[in-house]
Protein backbone atom coordinates (compact mmCIF):
# COMPACT_ATOMS: atom_id res chain seq x y z
CA UNK A 1 0.00 0.00 0.00
CA UNK A 2 1.33 3.46 -0.88
CA UNK A 3 1.80 5.47 2.32
CA UNK A 4 4.12 8.06 0.77
CA UNK A 5 3.06 11.50 -0.35
CA UNK A 6 5.15 14.09 -2.17
CA UNK A 7 4.76 17.73 -1.20
CA UNK A 8 5.87 20.72 -3.31
CA UNK A 9 8.70 21.32 -0.81
CA UNK A 10 10.20 17.97 -1.81
CA UNK A 11 10.77 19.02 -5.43
CA UNK A 12 14.33 19.91 -6.57
CA UNK A 13 13.93 23.64 -7.16
CA UNK A 14 12.12 24.19 -3.87
CA UNK A 15 14.90 22.28 -2.11
CA UNK A 16 17.53 24.47 -3.80
CA UNK A 17 15.75 27.61 -2.58
CA UNK A 18 15.55 26.22 0.95
CA UNK A 19 19.27 25.43 1.18
CA UNK A 20 20.11 28.73 -0.49
CA UNK A 21 18.49 30.42 2.50
CA UNK A 22 19.40 28.22 5.45
CA UNK A 23 22.73 26.71 4.32
CA UNK A 24 23.90 29.39 1.92
CA UNK A 25 27.49 29.46 3.20
CA UNK A 26 27.83 25.68 3.53
CA UNK A 27 29.71 23.82 0.81
CA UNK A 28 27.44 21.97 -1.62
CA UNK A 29 29.81 20.88 -4.42
CA UNK A 30 33.54 20.09 -4.31
CA UNK A 31 35.15 19.87 -7.73
CA UNK A 32 38.82 19.01 -8.49
CA UNK A 33 39.99 21.12 -11.41
CA UNK A 34 43.40 19.55 -12.03
CA UNK A 35 46.93 19.95 -10.70
CA UNK A 36 45.73 19.48 -7.14
CA UNK A 37 43.38 22.48 -7.25
CA UNK A 38 39.92 21.93 -5.75
CA UNK A 39 36.94 24.28 -6.20
CA UNK A 40 34.33 24.47 -3.44
CA UNK A 41 30.90 25.86 -4.36
CA UNK A 42 28.50 26.87 -1.59
CA UNK A 43 24.73 26.55 -1.81
CA UNK A 44 24.43 30.31 -2.31
CA UNK A 45 27.04 30.35 -5.07
CA UNK A 46 25.39 27.39 -6.77
CA UNK A 47 21.97 29.04 -6.69
CA UNK A 48 23.42 32.28 -8.07
CA UNK A 49 24.98 30.51 -11.06
CA UNK A 50 21.82 28.50 -11.68
CA UNK A 51 19.71 31.67 -11.61
CA UNK A 52 22.00 33.44 -14.11
CA UNK A 53 22.06 30.50 -16.50
CA UNK A 54 18.29 30.02 -16.21
CA UNK A 55 17.89 33.68 -17.12
CA UNK A 56 19.95 33.21 -20.28
CA UNK A 57 18.10 30.02 -21.23
CA UNK A 58 14.72 31.65 -20.80
CA UNK A 59 15.83 34.63 -22.89
CA UNK A 60 16.17 32.31 -25.90
CA UNK A 61 12.39 32.29 -26.20
CA UNK A 62 11.91 28.57 -26.64
CA UNK A 63 8.45 27.20 -25.74
CA UNK A 64 7.98 25.96 -22.19
CA UNK A 65 8.85 22.26 -21.97
CA UNK A 66 11.50 22.43 -24.71
CA UNK A 67 14.33 19.94 -24.32
CA UNK A 68 17.91 20.98 -23.51
CA UNK A 69 20.63 18.32 -23.48
CA UNK A 70 23.73 17.83 -21.31
CA UNK A 71 26.71 15.69 -22.24
CA UNK A 72 29.87 15.25 -20.22
CA UNK A 73 31.53 13.44 -17.38
CA UNK A 74 30.35 14.17 -13.87
CA UNK A 75 31.12 17.64 -12.61
CA UNK A 76 29.68 20.29 -10.34
CA UNK A 77 28.52 22.32 -13.33
CA UNK A 78 26.74 19.31 -14.84
CA UNK A 79 24.37 19.48 -11.88
CA UNK A 80 24.14 23.27 -12.04
CA UNK A 81 23.26 23.06 -15.75
CA UNK A 82 20.54 20.51 -14.99
CA UNK A 83 19.04 22.79 -12.35
CA UNK A 84 19.23 25.81 -14.64
CA UNK A 85 17.34 23.95 -17.36
CA UNK A 86 14.43 23.10 -15.09
CA UNK A 87 14.43 26.55 -13.45
CA UNK A 88 14.00 28.06 -16.93
CA UNK A 89 10.98 25.82 -17.52
CA UNK A 90 12.65 23.32 -19.82
CA UNK A 91 13.29 19.57 -19.80
CA UNK A 92 16.80 18.20 -19.32
CA UNK A 93 18.12 15.42 -21.55
CA UNK A 94 21.29 13.85 -20.09
CA UNK A 95 23.55 12.03 -22.56
CA UNK A 96 26.37 9.60 -21.78
CA UNK A 97 29.77 11.08 -22.73
CA UNK A 98 30.78 7.69 -24.15
CA UNK A 99 27.98 7.62 -26.73
CA UNK A 100 29.28 7.69 -30.28
CA UNK A 101 28.33 10.31 -32.86
CA UNK A 102 25.44 8.24 -34.23
CA UNK A 103 23.84 7.76 -30.79
CA UNK A 104 24.40 11.43 -29.92
CA UNK A 105 22.86 12.57 -33.19
CA UNK A 106 19.88 10.24 -32.72
CA UNK A 107 19.13 11.52 -29.21
CA UNK A 108 19.50 15.20 -30.09
CA UNK A 109 17.20 14.83 -33.08
CA UNK A 110 14.73 12.47 -31.40
CA UNK A 111 14.37 14.79 -28.41
CA UNK A 112 14.40 17.92 -30.59
CA UNK A 113 16.97 19.45 -28.25
CA UNK A 114 17.24 23.24 -28.47
CA UNK A 115 20.79 23.43 -27.07
CA UNK A 116 23.58 21.22 -25.73
CA UNK A 117 25.68 21.79 -22.62
CA UNK A 118 29.12 20.18 -23.03
CA UNK A 119 31.14 19.25 -19.96
CA UNK A 120 34.27 17.22 -19.25
CA UNK A 121 35.07 15.04 -22.27
CA UNK A 122 38.03 12.92 -23.31
CA UNK A 123 37.28 13.66 -26.94
CA UNK A 124 34.89 16.10 -28.60
CA UNK A 125 35.06 14.69 -32.13
CA UNK A 126 31.67 13.06 -31.57
CA UNK A 127 30.27 16.49 -30.68
CA UNK A 128 31.48 17.94 -33.96
CA UNK A 129 30.12 15.07 -36.05
CA UNK A 130 27.00 14.22 -34.00
CA UNK A 131 25.53 17.60 -33.08
CA UNK A 132 23.25 19.14 -35.74
CA UNK A 133 24.60 22.19 -37.52
CA UNK A 134 23.51 25.36 -35.80
CA UNK A 135 22.66 23.76 -32.46
CA UNK A 136 23.80 26.18 -29.70
CA UNK A 137 26.63 24.69 -27.63
CA UNK A 138 27.45 25.86 -24.10
CA UNK A 139 30.83 24.77 -22.71
CA UNK A 140 30.90 24.03 -18.97
CA UNK A 141 34.06 25.14 -17.10
CA UNK A 142 35.93 21.81 -17.46
CA UNK A 143 34.99 21.22 -21.10
CA UNK A 144 37.76 20.86 -23.72
CA UNK A 145 38.60 23.96 -25.73
CA UNK A 146 35.94 24.32 -28.40
CA UNK A 147 33.91 26.85 -30.35
CA UNK A 148 31.00 27.36 -27.99
CA UNK A 149 29.35 29.79 -25.64
CA UNK A 150 31.16 29.75 -22.30
CA UNK A 151 29.36 29.06 -19.02
CA UNK A 152 31.40 31.69 -17.13
CA UNK A 153 30.59 34.40 -19.69
CA UNK A 154 26.86 33.65 -19.68
CA UNK A 155 26.74 33.65 -15.88
CA UNK A 156 28.66 36.94 -15.75
CA UNK A 157 26.57 38.69 -18.40
CA UNK A 158 23.05 37.67 -17.35
CA UNK A 159 21.01 39.01 -14.47
CA UNK A 160 20.07 36.21 -12.05
CA UNK A 161 16.47 35.08 -12.26
CA UNK A 162 14.62 36.47 -9.26
CA UNK A 163 12.08 34.97 -6.93
CA UNK A 164 11.38 31.28 -6.61
CA UNK A 165 10.04 30.00 -9.93
CA UNK A 166 8.57 26.55 -9.47
CA UNK A 167 7.21 23.80 -11.63
CA UNK A 168 4.13 21.69 -11.12
CA UNK A 169 5.03 18.23 -9.84
CA UNK A 170 3.31 16.54 -12.77
CA UNK A 171 5.40 18.43 -15.33
CA UNK A 172 8.03 16.49 -17.23
CA UNK A 173 11.43 17.20 -15.66
CA UNK A 174 13.79 14.98 -17.62
CA UNK A 175 14.03 12.46 -20.43
CA UNK A 176 16.66 9.84 -19.60
CA UNK A 177 17.80 7.88 -22.62
CA UNK A 178 18.71 4.29 -21.79
CA UNK A 179 22.25 3.14 -22.45
CA UNK A 180 21.07 0.88 -25.22
CA UNK A 181 22.12 -2.69 -24.38
CA UNK A 182 19.93 -3.64 -27.32
CA UNK A 183 18.72 -1.42 -30.14
CA UNK A 184 18.44 2.34 -30.13
CA UNK A 185 18.30 4.27 -26.84
CA UNK A 186 14.80 4.87 -25.52
CA UNK A 187 13.85 8.16 -23.88
CA UNK A 188 12.37 7.47 -20.44
CA UNK A 189 10.06 10.32 -19.43
CA UNK A 190 9.99 11.30 -15.76
CA UNK A 191 8.17 14.08 -13.95
CA UNK A 192 9.27 15.98 -10.86
CA UNK A 193 6.83 13.88 -8.83
CA UNK A 194 7.92 10.46 -10.06
CA UNK A 195 11.54 11.05 -9.07
CA UNK A 196 10.64 12.87 -5.84
CA UNK A 197 8.42 9.97 -4.82
CA UNK A 198 11.30 7.60 -5.52
CA UNK A 199 13.65 9.59 -3.27
CA UNK A 200 11.03 9.58 -0.50
CA UNK A 201 10.50 5.84 -0.72
CA UNK A 202 14.18 4.89 -0.89
CA UNK A 203 15.18 7.14 2.00
CA UNK A 204 12.62 5.60 4.30
CA UNK A 205 14.92 2.56 4.16
CA UNK A 206 18.27 4.39 3.93
CA UNK A 207 17.79 7.61 5.86
CA UNK A 208 19.81 10.74 5.05
CA UNK A 209 20.45 14.20 6.48
CA UNK A 210 22.56 17.33 5.92
CA UNK A 211 25.72 15.56 7.14
CA UNK A 212 25.91 13.13 4.22
CA UNK A 213 28.96 13.13 1.97
CA UNK A 214 28.60 11.66 -1.51
CA UNK A 215 31.12 11.04 -4.26
CA UNK A 216 29.87 11.36 -7.82
CA UNK A 217 31.68 9.24 -10.39
CA UNK A 218 29.19 6.91 -12.06
CA UNK A 219 27.54 8.61 -15.07
CA UNK A 220 25.07 11.34 -14.09
CA UNK A 221 23.18 10.37 -17.23
CA UNK A 222 22.26 7.15 -15.39
CA UNK A 223 19.19 7.05 -13.18
CA UNK A 224 21.04 5.68 -10.12
CA UNK A 225 23.49 8.59 -9.99
CA UNK A 226 20.75 11.11 -10.68
CA UNK A 227 18.63 9.77 -7.81
CA UNK A 228 21.26 8.99 -5.17
CA UNK A 229 23.66 11.85 -5.82
CA UNK A 230 21.77 14.75 -7.38
CA UNK A 231 18.19 14.30 -6.19
CA UNK A 232 18.95 12.97 -2.69
CA UNK A 233 21.56 15.65 -1.95
CA UNK A 234 19.08 18.32 -3.04
CA UNK A 235 16.44 16.84 -0.79
CA UNK A 236 18.59 16.45 2.32
CA UNK A 237 21.29 19.07 1.87
CA UNK A 238 24.29 16.75 1.63
CA UNK A 239 27.66 17.56 0.11
CA UNK A 240 28.83 16.15 -3.22
CA UNK A 241 32.46 15.48 -4.04
CA UNK A 242 33.46 14.75 -7.62
CA UNK A 243 36.12 12.35 -8.85
CA UNK A 244 38.79 13.84 -11.07
CA UNK A 245 39.59 10.75 -13.16
CA UNK A 246 39.89 6.99 -12.97
CA UNK A 247 43.61 7.40 -12.28
CA UNK A 248 42.92 9.51 -9.19
CA UNK A 249 39.73 7.76 -8.09
CA UNK A 250 41.16 6.16 -4.96
CA UNK A 251 42.58 9.52 -3.81
CA UNK A 252 39.24 11.18 -4.64
CA UNK A 253 37.43 8.54 -2.60
CA UNK A 254 39.81 9.01 0.32
CA UNK A 255 39.28 12.78 0.13
CA UNK A 256 35.49 12.49 0.08
CA UNK A 257 35.18 9.68 2.66
CA UNK A 258 31.53 9.23 1.67
CA UNK A 259 28.93 8.31 4.25
CA UNK A 260 26.77 6.63 1.59
CA UNK A 261 28.38 5.01 -1.43
CA UNK A 262 26.95 3.25 -4.46
CA UNK A 263 28.93 1.25 -7.00
CA UNK A 264 28.30 -1.30 -9.70
CA UNK A 265 29.35 -4.93 -9.10
CA UNK A 266 32.28 -4.78 -11.50
CA UNK A 267 33.87 -1.99 -9.44
CA UNK A 268 33.16 -3.72 -6.12
CA UNK A 269 35.01 -6.74 -7.55
CA UNK A 270 37.88 -4.51 -8.69
CA UNK A 271 38.22 -3.01 -5.20
CA UNK A 272 38.31 -6.52 -3.76
CA UNK A 273 40.93 -7.61 -6.27
CA UNK A 274 43.02 -4.57 -5.39
CA UNK A 275 43.03 -5.61 -1.74
CA UNK A 276 43.92 -9.19 -2.64
CA UNK A 277 46.82 -7.96 -4.79
CA UNK A 278 48.39 -6.66 -1.57
CA UNK A 279 47.31 -9.40 0.81
CA UNK A 280 46.25 -12.85 -0.34
CA UNK A 281 42.70 -14.02 0.31
CA UNK A 282 43.74 -16.92 2.61
CA UNK A 283 46.02 -14.66 4.67
CA UNK A 284 43.34 -11.96 4.93
CA UNK A 285 40.81 -14.52 6.10
CA UNK A 286 43.20 -15.74 8.81
CA UNK A 287 43.91 -12.19 10.00
CA UNK A 288 40.24 -11.25 10.12
CA UNK A 289 39.65 -14.28 12.33
CA UNK A 290 41.93 -12.85 15.05
CA UNK A 291 39.96 -10.60 17.45
CA UNK A 292 42.31 -7.65 17.98
CA UNK A 293 44.32 -7.89 14.77
CA UNK A 294 41.13 -8.44 12.77
CA UNK A 295 39.68 -5.12 13.93
CA UNK A 296 42.86 -3.28 13.01
CA UNK A 297 43.02 -4.92 9.58
CA UNK A 298 39.37 -4.10 8.85
CA UNK A 299 39.91 -0.48 9.82
CA UNK A 300 43.08 -0.18 7.73
CA UNK A 301 41.47 -1.70 4.61
CA UNK A 302 38.34 0.46 4.80
CA UNK A 303 40.40 3.58 5.42
CA UNK A 304 42.61 2.71 2.45
CA UNK A 305 39.49 2.43 0.30
CA UNK A 306 38.14 5.74 1.64
CA UNK A 307 35.13 3.93 3.08
CA UNK A 308 35.88 4.10 6.81
CA UNK A 309 33.07 6.67 7.31
CA UNK A 310 30.59 4.86 5.07
CA UNK A 311 27.33 4.05 6.88
CA UNK A 312 25.63 2.35 3.97
CA UNK A 313 27.20 0.95 0.81
CA UNK A 314 25.15 -0.39 -2.08
CA UNK A 315 25.66 -2.41 -5.22
CA UNK A 316 23.31 -2.46 -8.16
CA UNK A 317 22.76 -2.08 -11.93
CA UNK A 318 23.74 -5.77 -12.29
CA UNK A 319 23.68 -8.84 -10.01
CA UNK A 320 26.05 -8.72 -7.03
CA UNK A 321 27.91 -12.01 -6.43
CA UNK A 322 26.95 -13.35 -3.00
CA UNK A 323 30.56 -14.04 -2.02
CA UNK A 324 31.52 -10.44 -2.80
CA UNK A 325 28.68 -9.11 -0.66
CA UNK A 326 29.76 -11.30 2.24
CA UNK A 327 33.44 -10.37 1.81
CA UNK A 328 32.67 -6.68 2.33
CA UNK A 329 30.35 -7.40 5.22
CA UNK A 330 33.17 -9.35 6.86
CA UNK A 331 35.21 -6.15 6.64
CA UNK A 332 32.50 -4.33 8.57
CA UNK A 333 30.98 -2.51 5.59
CA UNK A 334 27.19 -2.58 5.52
CA UNK A 335 26.83 -3.50 1.86
CA UNK A 336 23.29 -3.89 0.57
CA UNK A 337 22.04 -4.85 -2.87
CA UNK A 338 19.57 -2.60 -4.68
CA UNK A 339 17.40 -3.34 -7.68
CA UNK A 340 15.75 -0.86 -9.99
CA UNK A 341 15.75 0.45 -13.53
CA UNK A 342 15.44 3.72 -15.39
CA UNK A 343 11.74 3.12 -15.95
CA UNK A 344 10.98 3.10 -12.18
CA UNK A 345 13.43 5.83 -11.12
CA UNK A 346 15.78 3.10 -9.91
CA UNK A 347 13.39 2.37 -7.03
CA UNK A 348 12.08 -1.16 -6.61
CA UNK A 349 13.78 -3.47 -4.08
CA UNK A 350 16.77 -3.65 -1.75
CA UNK A 351 18.16 -5.81 0.97
CA UNK A 352 17.82 -4.29 4.43
CA UNK A 353 20.62 -2.29 6.05
CA UNK A 354 22.36 -4.49 8.61
CA UNK A 355 21.20 -7.64 6.85
CA UNK A 356 23.47 -10.63 6.29
CA UNK A 357 21.22 -11.97 3.57
CA UNK A 358 22.58 -12.95 0.16
CA UNK A 359 20.95 -14.52 -2.87
CA UNK A 360 18.14 -12.01 -3.28
CA UNK A 361 17.63 -8.30 -3.91
CA UNK A 362 15.52 -8.10 -0.78
CA UNK A 363 12.11 -6.61 -0.20
CA UNK A 364 10.13 -3.95 -2.07
CA UNK A 365 10.54 -0.37 -0.91
CA UNK A 366 7.58 1.14 0.90
CA UNK A 367 4.81 1.81 -1.60
CA UNK A 368 6.20 -0.61 -4.21
CA UNK A 369 4.19 -3.63 -5.33
CA UNK A 370 5.81 -6.57 -7.10
CA UNK A 371 4.71 -9.85 -8.60
CA UNK A 372 6.02 -12.58 -10.88
CA UNK A 373 4.09 -13.65 -13.98
CA UNK A 374 3.39 -17.35 -13.34
CA UNK A 375 3.62 -18.22 -17.03
CA UNK A 376 6.83 -16.43 -18.03
CA UNK A 377 8.54 -15.85 -14.68
CA UNK A 378 8.86 -12.14 -15.49
CA UNK A 379 9.14 -9.71 -12.58
CA UNK A 380 6.50 -6.99 -12.73
CA UNK A 381 6.11 -4.01 -10.41
CA UNK A 382 4.25 -0.76 -9.94
CA UNK A 383 4.59 2.36 -7.83
CA UNK A 384 4.26 6.15 -8.23
CA UNK A 385 7.91 6.38 -9.37
CA UNK A 386 7.11 4.75 -12.73
CA UNK A 387 7.92 6.63 -15.90
CA UNK A 388 5.18 8.27 -17.91
CA UNK A 389 6.35 6.38 -20.96
CA UNK A 390 9.01 6.33 -23.66
CA UNK A 391 9.26 9.66 -25.42
CA UNK A 392 7.55 9.59 -28.84
CA UNK A 393 7.34 5.76 -28.70
CA UNK A 394 3.71 4.86 -27.95
CA UNK A 395 3.97 1.25 -29.14
CA UNK A 396 7.05 0.52 -27.03
CA UNK A 397 5.40 2.17 -24.05
CA UNK A 398 2.30 0.00 -24.44
CA UNK A 399 4.45 -3.14 -24.68
CA UNK A 400 6.26 -2.25 -21.45
CA UNK A 401 3.10 -2.04 -19.31
CA UNK A 402 0.46 -4.65 -18.62
CA UNK A 403 -3.19 -3.85 -19.13
CA UNK A 404 -3.56 -3.14 -15.39
CA UNK A 405 -0.57 -0.77 -15.23
CA UNK A 406 2.29 -2.99 -14.03
CA UNK A 407 5.77 -2.42 -15.44
CA UNK A 408 7.21 -5.39 -17.31
CA UNK A 409 10.83 -5.37 -16.13
CA UNK A 410 12.15 -7.95 -18.58
CA UNK A 411 13.86 -9.66 -15.64
CA UNK A 412 13.07 -13.21 -14.61
CA UNK A 413 12.75 -14.00 -10.92
CA UNK A 414 11.14 -15.68 -7.95
CA UNK A 415 9.49 -14.34 -4.78
CA UNK A 416 9.75 -16.53 -1.69
CA UNK A 417 7.24 -16.89 1.13
CA UNK A 418 8.70 -13.94 3.02
CA UNK A 419 8.47 -11.63 0.02
CA UNK A 420 12.17 -11.66 -0.89
CA UNK A 421 12.86 -11.31 -4.61
CA UNK A 422 15.53 -13.37 -6.32
CA UNK A 423 16.51 -12.45 -9.87
CA UNK A 424 17.39 -15.42 -12.05
CA UNK A 425 18.28 -13.59 -15.27
CA UNK A 426 17.00 -11.50 -18.14
CA UNK A 427 14.20 -13.05 -20.19
CA UNK A 428 15.94 -12.05 -23.41
CA UNK A 429 19.31 -13.40 -22.21
CA UNK A 430 18.09 -16.94 -21.57
CA UNK A 431 19.02 -19.17 -24.49
CA UNK A 432 18.43 -22.74 -25.64
CA UNK A 433 21.23 -25.18 -26.45
CA UNK A 434 21.10 -27.60 -29.37
CA UNK A 435 19.92 -30.22 -26.87
CA UNK A 436 16.77 -28.18 -26.25
CA UNK A 437 17.79 -27.14 -22.74
CA UNK A 438 17.43 -23.56 -21.48
CA UNK A 439 20.39 -21.81 -19.86
CA UNK A 440 20.20 -18.64 -17.73
CA UNK A 441 23.58 -16.88 -17.97
CA UNK A 442 23.41 -14.60 -14.91
CA UNK A 443 23.84 -17.19 -12.10
CA UNK A 444 26.78 -18.76 -13.93
CA UNK A 445 28.38 -15.37 -14.49
CA UNK A 446 28.05 -14.63 -10.77
CA UNK A 447 30.22 -17.68 -10.09
CA UNK A 448 32.78 -16.88 -12.78
CA UNK A 449 33.57 -13.34 -11.61
CA UNK A 450 34.65 -14.64 -8.20
CA UNK A 451 38.02 -15.50 -9.74
CA UNK A 452 40.41 -12.66 -8.84
CA UNK A 453 41.67 -12.32 -12.42
CA UNK A 454 38.23 -12.14 -14.10
CA UNK A 455 36.81 -8.64 -14.32
CA UNK A 456 33.76 -9.27 -16.54
CA UNK A 457 32.26 -12.17 -18.42
CA UNK A 458 29.50 -13.32 -20.74
CA UNK A 459 28.01 -16.81 -20.86
CA UNK A 460 26.60 -17.68 -24.27
CA UNK A 461 25.94 -20.68 -26.50
CA UNK A 462 22.56 -20.58 -28.22
CA UNK A 463 22.18 -23.64 -30.45
CA UNK A 464 25.48 -25.13 -29.27
CA UNK A 465 25.70 -28.48 -27.48
CA UNK A 466 27.06 -26.81 -24.32
CA UNK A 467 27.37 -23.17 -23.25
CA UNK A 468 30.72 -21.39 -23.04
CA UNK A 469 32.01 -18.27 -21.34
CA UNK A 470 34.09 -15.36 -22.52
CA UNK A 471 35.98 -13.92 -19.56
CA UNK A 472 37.61 -10.49 -19.72
CA UNK A 473 40.73 -10.49 -17.59
CA UNK A 474 41.79 -7.76 -15.17
CA UNK A 475 44.55 -5.34 -16.23
CA UNK A 476 47.04 -7.12 -13.97
CA UNK A 477 46.15 -10.51 -15.44
CA UNK A 478 46.35 -9.11 -18.97
CA UNK A 479 49.86 -7.85 -18.23
CA UNK A 480 50.90 -11.25 -16.84
CA UNK A 481 49.46 -13.07 -19.84
CA UNK A 482 51.90 -11.38 -22.21
CA UNK A 483 54.67 -13.84 -21.29
CA UNK A 484 54.62 -17.63 -21.06
CA UNK A 485 55.93 -17.38 -17.49
CA UNK A 486 52.83 -15.43 -16.54
CA UNK A 487 50.30 -17.06 -18.86
CA UNK A 488 50.97 -20.68 -17.85
CA UNK A 489 50.05 -20.31 -14.15
CA UNK A 490 47.13 -18.07 -15.13
CA UNK A 491 45.92 -20.70 -17.58
CA UNK A 492 46.15 -23.35 -14.85
CA UNK A 493 44.27 -21.18 -12.36
CA UNK A 494 41.45 -20.54 -14.86
CA UNK A 495 41.21 -24.28 -15.56
CA UNK A 496 40.79 -25.01 -11.86
CA UNK A 497 38.17 -22.27 -11.61
CA UNK A 498 36.23 -23.68 -14.56
CA UNK A 499 36.26 -27.10 -12.92
CA UNK A 500 34.98 -25.65 -9.64
CA UNK A 501 32.22 -23.67 -11.37
CA UNK A 502 31.09 -26.62 -13.49
CA UNK A 503 30.87 -28.77 -10.35
CA UNK A 504 28.06 -26.47 -9.16
CA UNK A 505 26.06 -26.55 -12.41
CA UNK A 506 23.47 -28.86 -13.89
CA UNK A 507 24.77 -31.07 -16.73
CA UNK A 508 23.19 -28.94 -19.46
CA UNK A 509 24.70 -25.77 -17.92
CA UNK A 510 28.31 -26.97 -17.69
CA UNK A 511 30.66 -24.76 -19.69
CA UNK A 512 32.53 -26.34 -22.58
CA UNK A 513 35.44 -23.93 -22.10
CA UNK A 514 36.51 -20.47 -21.05
CA UNK A 515 37.71 -18.02 -23.70
CA UNK A 516 40.11 -15.60 -22.00
CA UNK A 517 39.85 -12.08 -23.42
CA UNK A 518 42.86 -9.76 -23.06
CA UNK A 519 41.31 -6.75 -24.79
CA UNK A 520 39.44 -4.60 -22.27
CA UNK A 521 35.70 -4.26 -22.78
CA UNK A 522 34.93 -0.55 -22.43
CA UNK A 523 32.06 1.83 -23.20
CA UNK A 524 34.26 3.37 -25.89
CA UNK A 525 34.63 0.12 -27.86
CA UNK A 526 30.98 -0.75 -27.31
CA UNK A 527 31.34 -3.99 -25.34
CA UNK A 528 29.80 -2.54 -22.17
CA UNK A 529 27.31 0.19 -21.34
CA UNK A 530 28.43 3.35 -19.52
CA UNK A 531 27.49 1.57 -16.27
CA UNK A 532 29.70 -1.38 -17.28
CA UNK A 533 26.96 -3.89 -18.12
CA UNK A 534 28.21 -6.30 -20.75
CA UNK A 535 26.46 -5.91 -24.11
CA UNK A 536 25.86 -9.58 -24.78
CA UNK A 537 24.82 -9.07 -28.40
CA UNK A 538 28.04 -7.18 -29.16
CA UNK A 539 30.15 -9.93 -27.57
CA UNK A 540 28.36 -12.60 -29.57
CA UNK A 541 28.65 -10.71 -32.86
CA UNK A 542 32.38 -10.20 -32.38
CA UNK A 543 33.29 -13.71 -31.24
CA UNK A 544 30.58 -16.16 -32.40
CA UNK A 545 32.38 -17.08 -35.63
CA UNK A 546 35.22 -18.51 -33.52
CA UNK A 547 33.19 -20.66 -31.12
CA UNK A 548 33.55 -23.85 -33.16
CA UNK A 549 37.25 -23.22 -33.76
CA UNK A 550 37.86 -22.85 -30.03
CA UNK A 551 35.82 -25.97 -29.29
CA UNK A 552 37.92 -27.96 -31.78
CA UNK A 553 41.04 -27.06 -29.76
CA UNK A 554 39.76 -29.35 -27.04
CA UNK A 555 41.16 -27.17 -24.26
CA UNK A 556 39.33 -26.00 -21.12
CA UNK A 557 40.84 -22.53 -21.57
CA UNK A 558 41.46 -20.84 -24.92
CA UNK A 559 42.88 -17.39 -25.56
CA UNK A 560 40.42 -15.26 -27.49
CA UNK A 561 42.95 -12.68 -28.65
CA UNK A 562 45.61 -15.14 -29.77
CA UNK A 563 46.62 -14.65 -33.44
Amino acid sequence: MNTITVSPSDLPLQCLYRWEKVRGQQIYLTQPTGNGVVLDITWAQAAQQVRCMASWLQSQGWPQGSRVAIIGKNSAHWILADLAIVMAGYVSVPIYPTFNADALSYILEHSDAKALFVGKMDDIRNIHSGAPTGLPLVALPLAPAMAALQWADLVKNNTPMGGEPVADGDQVSTIIYTSGTTGKPKGVVHTFNTMAWGVSSATQRVQMDVNERHISYLPLAHVAERMLIEQASLRYGGRIYFAESLDTFLQDLQRARPTIFFSVPRLWVKFQQGVHSKISAPKLKRLLGLPLIGRLVRKKILKGLGLDQCRIAAGGAAPMPADVLQWYRNLGLDLIEVYGMTENSGVSHSTLPGSSQTGSVGLPYNGVESRVNPETGEIQMRCPALMKGYYREEAQTADTFTADGWLRTGDKGEIDGQGYLRITGRLKDIFKTSKGKYVAPAPIEDLLVLHPDIEACAVTGANLAQPLALVMLSPDAIARSQSSEGRDPLNHSLQLHLKAVNAKLEPHEKLAYLAAVTTAWTPENGFVTPTLKVKRDKVEVMYAHRFSVWLAQGQPVVWADAP
